[in-house]
């Protein structure tokens, strides 16, 4: 990522710190921390962090520890890099005091109530005292629209994945369990250079795969059932999600009619992704269709969401709390039909929102055109 991506990101975030009542941030999410400093360490558990930002209208500091001192004064090139001797609830207040502190905003869903408590004791006793402000979604927001380097890389991790589809279908077989297939993949993926996979893939065969978020088994898989992967891999820190339902040696009258439906959902929401439509518009079309095909009771979640240094990120396509779509977001279209304790269909494209519309990332082009 160029130096001067993260310089531009940091004057957007200035901009609206300089338009509200604070006058410090404090980032702690992981991909937020990265996605403005560069700093890539991820955090191991809720309770252990690898490192936070404070950020003012003129100074950028990144606080973190020994085990991540070189990396961070390797990759965030423009913060200084402050090494804690002692626990962060013991350092930052003298920090705080160093900024000129007063009104210090925090990222809410990344503070363990402990911590909170912690603090809010800690920096009343500070001259001036410094008053915690809980923030939500503040950096998430700049992330929903993608630069070009950020798109590159979301394309380079679609390729990948993409790639790695085409080694694994021809070679699958009956018998293959649903672990050892999960294992290829996430070998080929280190094999193709993936930072690691985007998360635990996921090999669902037959009732296994009524199971939106269904994890691996011992199940093998057979002919005629529908085999549901969902994967994904990272590539310079950036995702990709797809997923493509397959079967062996056909399918049957009933689930080559879901899956017919569930291409149509998707096709007919591509359509729908593009600047100035509303969220819900996509989710809604998708959903008429797999209604009024008779399974409307069997697709319970949203048509997509956003991608890029996490999997789940803004924008979410579903029925509820309409945002406009824009150019630069990635978002997934991913609608499906599960029948509880027999199988599942869904697909999934990655999607690129360019001006006249949606443009496919990811490339893999195993899809059926089963006749009616």
């Amino acid at each position: 990522m160029k130096k001067a991506s993260y310089r531009n990101r940091m004057q957007k975030l200035r901009e609206k710190l300089a338009a509200g009542p604070l006058d410090t941030l404090w980032i702690i999410q992981p991909q937020n921390r990265r996605y403005l400093s560069g700093f890539k360490a991820e955090d191991g558990q809720l309770t252990e962090s690898s490192g936070s930002l404070l950020i003012t209208k003129t100074a950028s500091l990144l606080l973190t520890d020994s085990r991540y001192t070189t990396e961070a004064e390797t990759e965030a090139v423009d913060f200084e890099v402050i090494t804690l001797k002692k626990r962060l609830a013991d350092g930052l207040p003298d920090l705080l005091a160093r900024l000129g502190t007063k009104k210090l905003g925090f990222e809410e869903n990344h503070v363990t109530w402990g911590l909170h408590q912690e603090l809010t004791k800690r920096l009343k006793k500070l001259s001036p005292p410094v008053r915690l402000f809980p923030l939500k979604g503040l950096v998430e927001d700049l992330r929903q629209v993608k630069d070009k380097d950020e798109v590159r890389a979301m394309q380079a991790s679609s390729n990948l994945m993409s790639a790695i589809l085409a080694e694994i279908f021809p070679n699958l077989k009956r018998g293959l369990t649903e672990k050892q297939i999960a294992w290829q993949i996430e070998g080929l993926a280190r094999e193709g250079g993936a930072d690691g996979l985007a998360f635990p893939s996921i090999v669902a065969s037959g009732p296994n795969s009524a199971l939106p978020h269904a994890v691996p088994t011992d199940r093998r898989i057979r002919a005629a059932e529908p085999i549901t992967f969902d994967v994904g891999v990272k590539v310079n820190g950036y995702c990709c999600d797809m997923t493509r339902t397959i079967f062996l040696d056909g399918a049957s009258p009933k689930f080559k009619k879901i899956y017919r439906t569930v291409r149509q959902a998707q096709l007919a929401a591509l359509k729908q992704i593009r600047p100035g439509v509303k969220s819900t518009i996509p989710d809604s079309t998708a959903r008429r269709i797999i209604r009024d095909a008779g399974f409307g009771d069997y697709f319970g979640h949203s048509l997509g969401h956003g991608v890029g240094l996490a999997t789940h990120e803004g924008p979410r396509l579903g029925p509820e709390k309409p945002v406009e779509l824009k150019e630069g977001m990635v978002v997934t279209d991913e609608p499906g039909i599960y029948l509880p304790r027999q199988g599942g269909v869904r697909l999934e494209e990655m999607v690129l929102i360019e001006k006249n519309g949606a443009r496919v990332l990811t490339k893999d082009d195993h899809f059926y055109d089963f006749d009616e």
